[in-house]
């Protein structure tokens, strides 16, 4: 029979057992964490711990939120930092329309071809802006964000006509 780590003294548990249960339960309790809840029987509000049930995938989600991306639930270290979740308390869209249209800019030099570094950007800023929210009320374009986050982006502050190869 398997012993249950609770019905060890605190001093016996593994080190943030606790703590982690505690935050577990009330990240539950506040909806911040997705559960099935099983309730006892004869006392509605009292919650069954043991048989109370949380996904994988919740688990991993309300972790991201607090910045745990690693660890026994997560299998592979992420690839992509953290500033560029969009489930980051922290996520700023702006932030991660300039990071990722530099990082597509500068990686296919065919996105550059007859146009200079800042309006290779704004092409892919206009052809990317549902993504990061960078639309006017009507949909279109907001050519003013799209404007300064190619400036931010822009590594290739020299100015001057592009360079066609020929």
């Amino acid at each position: 029979m398997q012993e249950c780590v609770l019905d060890r003294q605190a001093a016996d548990r593994p080190e943030g057992f606790d703590a982690a249960y505690s935050a577990l339960k009330h990240a539950i309790l506040s909806d911040r964490l997705e559960a099935q809840v099983v309730r006892v029987e004869s006392f509605a509000l009292q919650i069954d711990w043991f048989e109370t049930r949380v996904a994988v995938d919740a688990i991993q989600k309300w972790l991201r939120s607090r910045g745990i991306r690693e660890g026994f639930f997560f299998a592979e270290p992420e690839t992509e930092p953290s500033y560029l979740d969009e489930d980051n308390s922290n996520y700023a869209p702006k932030l991660a329309a300039a990071v990722s249209a530099w990082t597509a800019v500068s990686a296919d030099e065919t996105l550059r071809f007859g146009k200079s570094v800042k309006q290779a950007l704004m092409v892919w800023l206009r052809a990317h802006a549902n993504e990061f929210g960078l639309t006017k009320e009507d949909g279109n374009p907001n050519e003013q964000g799209i404007e300064e986050i190619a400036k931010i982006a822009n590594w290739d502050t020299k100015g001057g006509a592009p360079k066609i190869p020929f």
